[in-house]
């Protein structure tokens, strides 16, 4: 079974706090409304982007919650004081979610209704993915939104012939995480199937003017000596999750090796030679590396 270990996983995701502080100012601008006074980060990992809203809206009420605690310490230690961190699970419905926020509102005086809800690729690890969507629905404010960052397009960080192994190496990684991920929900106690996309889910929790958009970001090619660095940790992070043989904490936070078996011996003895710093195939030495990278975001709106 695949599993999730959240808290080894703690200072990577704090590292990705960091390192997509760029997108999250981007996508948080775009977001939030000057009237919004109580903003609400589900499932915040690292606290990257409730830093991003408290930042866009200095008078708001920020609350960053999430599942595990050291997840949780490394969102404070990133916030630095200016969010409110909260424990708690959003499969134990909205009540505990709702009591979360309200305690945190009432320490500064604001409505315990939300008027922004981001949640980002926290929904997809609920056993009831629409269950969730409804809980957090429940909480917004009259017009009110809720936004769930999930899904979009791959990443592409190579290109299609390496010059070593057979050509479509990223492609074939990204069919394996597809395989990976139906695991991981296979794995999930009580899992419920969502057979349709997330704007429906969103319609079919009680908002409304449901959309999409999508964010294109791209660094430019040549990449820096940081941004190559960064695309080099997140290859190696996707590839030791889908490894048998890896001990490490990995990807999104599996920690530790899972039995299943995502991708072939060979491309694997490939992407080991492209990530050893000590090997001539080593990615760090390549200028042909590229950071495109699609998100969408999909938001709905709480009834007036």
């Amino acid at each position: 079974m695949t599993e999730i270990d959240w808290a080894a996983h703690a200072e990577h995701l704090r590292k990705t706090a960091t390192d997509e502080a760029g997108w999250n100012a981007l996508a948080a601008t775009d977001l939030v409304r000057p009237t919004d006074r109580l903003i609400v980060d589900v499932g915040c990992g690292g606290g990257g982007m409730a830093m991003a809203l408290a930042t866009a809206v200095p008078e708001a009420t920020v609350v960053a919650l999430d599942a595990d605690e050291e997840v949780l310490q490394q969102a404070r230690k990133h916030t630095a004081g200016l969010v409110r961190c909260e424990l708690v699970s959003m499969d134990d419905g909205p009540e505990p979610l709702r009591a979360a926020i309200a305690t945190a509102a009432a320490a500064s005086s604001a409505s315990p209704h939300a008027d922004l809800i981001w949640a980002s690729a926290s929904v997809h690890h609920a056993a009831d993915q629409q269950a969730a969507v409804a809980a957090l629905a429940s909480l917004l404010a009259s017009g009110g939104r809720l936004a769930l960052a999930e899904g979009g397009l791959p990443t592409r960080m190579l290109p299609w012939d390496l010059g070593l192994g057979e050509p479509g190496l990223e492609l074939r990684l990204d069919a394996a995480q597809d395989r990976w991920f139906a695991a991981m929900r296979e794995g999930i106690p009580g899992s419920v199937p969502m057979p349709y996309g997330w704007t429906d889910a969103l319609q079919c929790a009680g908002l409304t003017a449901v959309t999409t958009r999508t964010v294109l970001t791209e660094k430019p090619v040549p990449l820096s000596d940081a941004d190559r660095d960064q695309v080099i940790d997140q290859l190696r992070h996707r590839v030791a999750r889908l490894d048998p043989a890896a001990s490490e904490p990995t990807g999104h936070g599996h920690g530790h090796a899972s039995e299943e078996v995502f991708l072939s011996t060979t491309d694997l003895s490939v992407w080991h030679q492209l990530l050893d710093p000590d090997s001539p195939h080593f990615l760090g030495r390549r200028t042909d590396l590229a950071s495109l990278s699609a998100r969408s975001i999909h938001v709905g709106h709480a009834p007036s």
